[in-house]
C-alpha cells in the first residue's frame, strides 16, 4: 500500500438502482414518477432566459423558498433547500451529528444513512424493525446522538402514525430528530406541522417523487429557525451556490400547481392499490405500502430469480442481497400500462 493510501477515507458507497440506456425498457427500479412534471414547469423551462445562466444562482433561492413557505404555511426562516433531499440529509448529518453517542436509525431503511455516517465519522447504531417491518417507538427512547426515521420507510413502504413519530421526537429533546418524508405525499401523514412545537425536529422532503422532478435535484428541510440557521452556516462554509438557476425557476413553478400535483399523486395511489390486488392474485405477499412503490415477496418463487427473469424481459425492478429482505422485490408504481406489462411478464415467469 502506498504511503498516501493510509490517509484515504474508505467507505462502502451507496448503490443506486440501475439506469438502463437501451430503448424499450420498463423502468420500475428507482421510484421515479411515471408522469411528466407540471405543465407550469415545462412553460418555465421554455421561457427561461438563457442569459441568466452566465450569472451565479441566487444563494437564498428566494422564489423557491417563498413558494414553499406559502404552500406549507411556514416562515422563510423555517426552510432550507438543497440539491435533492440527499444533499439536504447529508448536510444535516454533517451539521447536527457531532456527539460521541451513536445516532439511531432502523436496520432496514434508506442505505445512504449508513454511508453518510461512515463518511463523516459519526458513530451509529441500527435498530431492528419488528418482524413485520414496523417501527417500535420505544426503541428510540434511550440516550443517543440523534435519530433518523424515514416515514414512509424505504424499501418497505410502511409508514408509522404521526403520534408514533411525535413520541420519538418528544423523547429526544436533547437530540436532533430527522424525519425523512421523501414518500409522504403518497398516503402518509406529514409531521411538518410539528416544527413550531419541537425545536429539535427537522423534516426533509423532495421534489423527485411526487412532483416528478428527480432530474432537477430539488430537496428541502423544514425546521426551527435555529436549526435552519445552523444548516446554512455549514452549507455556506462549503459551497454557497449549490442549487442551479433552472432548478430554482422550475421548482418555484412546480410548487404553484397544486391541482396537477394532487391529480398525479392520486393516479399513482390508485394504480398502487390495484397493483396490490393483482400481485396478491399472482401469489405475492406485500407490505401495506404508502409510498410510490411496492415491497413484495412471492410465496413460492425466489426473488432473485424473478428479478433476473424480469430483467431479461426488459422490466427492471429492485432486489437486494441483504439479510431479512433478500426474499423481497421493490417495484416502483408505473403507469397502468407499465404495470399491466409487469403482470403479463410475471404470469409467464411464475
Amino acid at each position: 500500500m502506498s504511503g498516501w493510501e493510509q490517509n484515504v477515507r474508505r467507505v462502502t458507497p451507496y448503490t443506486p438502482g440501475e439506469q438502463p440506456t437501451q430503448s424499450g425498457v420498463i423502468k420500475l427500479n428507482t421510484n421515479e414518477n411515471p408522469y411528466p412534471p407540471s405543465p407550469l414547469v415545462k412553460r418555465a423551462l421554455e421561457q427561461a432566459d438563457a442569459d441568466r445562466l452566465r450569472l451565479y444562482p441566487s444563494i437564498s433561492c428566494d422564489e423557491l423558498v417563498e413558494g414553499l413557505a406559502k404552500r406549507y404555511g411556514l416562515d422563510k426562516a423555517n426552510l432550507f433547500v438543497g440539491v435533492g433531499s440527499d444533499d439536504v440529509l447529508s448536510m444535516a448529518f454533517l451539521t447536527f451529528f457531532k456527539s460521541d453517542r451513536p445516532i439511531l436509525f432502523p436496520d432496514i431503511t434508506y442505505s445512504f444513512y449508513e454511508v453518510w455516517a461512515q463518511v463523516y465519522g459519526i458513530p451509529y447504531k441500527t435498530v431492528p424493525l419488528r418482524e413485520d417491518f414496523s417501527l417500535s417507538a420505544e426503541d428510540y427512547f434511550g440516550e443517543n446522538g440523534g435519530v433518523v426515521i424515514a416515514n414512509p420507510n424505504a424499501p418497505t413502504g410502511i409508514c408509522a402514525h404521526a403520534d408514533t413519530i411525535e413520541s420519538i421526537i418528544a423523547a429526544n429533546r436533547d437530540s436532533v430528530v430527522i424525519i425523512d418524508e421523501a414518500y409522504v405525499d403518497f398516503g402518509a401523514e406529514s409531521v411538518i406541522g410539528l416544527i413550531k412545537k419541537y425545536d429539535n425536529l427537522l423534516v426533509v422532503q423532495t421534489f423527485s417523487k411526487s412532483r416528478s422532478m428527480a432530474g432537477m435535484r430539488i430537496g428541502f428541510a423544514a425546521g426551527s429557525e435555529k436549526l435552519i440557521r445552523y444548516l446554512n452556516s455549514v452549507k455556506f462554509s462549503i459551497n454557497s451556490y449549490t442549487m442551479n438557476t433552472l432548478s430554482q425557476i422550475c421548482g418555484a413553478a412546480a410548487i404553484k400547481d397544486e391541482e396537477y400535483f394532487k391529480k398525479t399523486v392520486a393516479q399513482i395511489i390508485a394504480t398502487r392499490e390495484r397493483a396490490k390486488e393483482r400481485l396478491i392474485e399472482l401469489g405475492f405477499t406485500l407490505t401495506d405500502s404508502k409510498a410510490n412503490f411496492l415491497f413484495a415477496k412471492h410465496n413460492k418463487r425466489d426473488a432473485k430469480e424473478i428479478f433476473t427473469k424480469l430483467k431479461e424481459k426488459n422490466i427492471y425492478v429492485r432486489w437486494w442481497d441483504k439479510p431479512r429482505i433478500s426474499d423481497y422485490l421493490r417495484i416502483t408504481v408505473g403507469t397502468d400500462e407499465q404495470m399491466d406489462a409487469l403482470y403479463s411478464a410475471l404470469k409467464q415467469i411464475l
